[in-house]
């Protein structure tokens, strides 16, 4: 199509199958069908805002638009008819323009602008940790109390080390993205085990579409858990019982923090890596595990150093599973609403109160709605850019939920009780 056409949102919106996407970014109308495999992020996160407004996440994902213009020129086809509003749907203009304001103030006060030391200093202690254990078990044998310590430092770093690549991941540290792609290869491969595009391609979908049904993969739960209050009773309506989801709350503690890390994600990562050919992130992947067995095969022996390495897994899962869903799973979690960036990031997102520990536990995740808000902004700024949210909520009268640590933990365990009681009414009644 040429570039110079007019069109309407009822235009734009008839784009959306796979092999015909439009998309929005202020208010320039975009081909990106072709493209969408291209995407650097992965053809499933662009795709999810075909035929939608994507100027909010556009701003949000990319730290350098000037640069992405040169990759967004060849997809131009026209732009919005001046009838039509700036927005689609139902999404409210008032909050978007107050939003961009809001971004325009933090970065101007420096708060995308990230503190090397900091990054450093973080990156040592997952260093240190990790030789300090190595250390031990070197000097003073290989007996169960100093395995359980080392296991307990080792998951430490490990847990750590997935804040750190977090960082990288979301292009927060550096100014350039060519040197954060770099270190965040370093960080989640040689750190970690793991795969930079597995990461990117599943994360950044969450933050599109944050606890949206088939667009949020965190929230894909095999069957295994129903979420929310839609779920729950869908599924007791359809008369779907793959689990005694009743119990959910129960069986949580012997299924998803014990099992994620050193099961799913062990086996999906390699699985993803290997199908996608993508031999890069599988080579730092094994710079890791020759590292690791080199260091502890002559410790522990073969299966022995394997099950040191599931026992760390199983450490570091139930830190990560328990940190990033306490924000997260206690939300709303529905189906696809188009809603502005903050409305539906501040109904999907809370905090937990600030403290030192509570931030480096989490790796300053206790500060999800900030992140989700601003995914680029170094974290050790969030707690800067808090109380300006907080105004902006109250000015539209959005909840800015703020809670402590132990509350969050509680309520990822009731409101999987709460699912699950709405199945079972569901099930039996309707």
């Amino acid at each position: 199509r040429a570039c110079g056409g007019v069109y309407t949102w009822e235009q734009v919106q008839s784009h959306t199958s796979k092999n015909d996407q439009w998309l929005v970014i202020d208010r320039k109308v975009y081909n990106i069908t072709k493209w969408a495999k291209r995407h650097p992020g992965g053809f499933r996160v662009i795709s999810h805002y075909a035929g939608e407004d994507a100027s909010e996440p556009f701003s949000a994902f990319h730290p350098d638009p000037k640069f992405v213009q040169k990759f967004l020129k060849p997809l131009l086809i026209g732009e919005l008819a001046e009838t039509e509003p700036s927005q689609d749907r139902s999404k409210n203009a008032t909050i978007m323009q107050d939003f961009k304001a809001l971004r325009a103030q933090v970065k101007k006060q420096g708060l995308f602008d990230a503190r090397p030391s900091f990054f450093l200093l973080h990156l040592g202690h997952i260093l240190l940790l990790e030789v300090l254990a190595y250390l031990i078990l070197l000097q003073w044998g290989t007996g169960w109390t100093l395995t359980l310590l080392c296991s307990v430092m080792l998951a430490t770093a490990q847990a750590q080390a997935g804040w750190l690549q977090h960082d990288f991941g979301h292009l927060s540290v550096f100014k350039k993205s060519k040197w954060n792609h770099i270190v965040h290869k370093f960080v989640i491969g040689h750190l970690k085990g793991a795969s930079a595009n597995w990461w990117n391609h599943r994360h950044f979908q969450h933050h599109a579409k944050p606890n949206t049904f088939m667009k949020d993969p965190d929230i894909y739960m095999l069957d295994i858990f129903v979420l929310g209050k839609t779920q729950p009773v869908e599924y007791g309506m359809k008369k779907i019982k793959t689990m005694p989801y009743n119990h959910q709350h129960k069986y949580f503690f012997f299924v998803a923090p014990p099992l994620l890390i050193p099961v799913f994600y062990n086996f999906n990562i390699m699985k993803t890596m290997i199908s996608r050919r993508d031999w890069v992130d599988l080579s730092w992947a094994m710079t890791f595990y020759l590292r690791y067995f080199y260091c502890y095969v002559p410790l522990y022996g073969v299966f022995g150093s394997i099950a040191f390495y599931l026992f760390i897994r199983f450490l570091e899962s139930h830190w990560f599973v328990w940190m990033t869903q306490m924000s997260h799973l206690p939300m709303e979690i529905d189906h696809e609403k188009q809603q502005d960036w903050l409305t539906m990031q501040l109904q999907t997102t809370c905090n937990v109160e600030q403290s030192f520990f509570n931030d480096w536990l989490s790796g300053h995740l206790n500060f999800q709605i900030e992140h989700h808000l601003f995914p680029t902004m170094p974290r050790h700024n969030y707690y800067l850019a808090a109380p300006q949210v907080q105004q902006l909520c109250e000015k539209h009268g959005i909840p800015y939920q703020m809670k402590t640590m132990w509350q969050g933990l509680v309520d990822v365990v009731k409101c999987l009780k709460t699912s699950g009681d709405l199945w079972l009414d569901a099930y039996l009644h309707k």
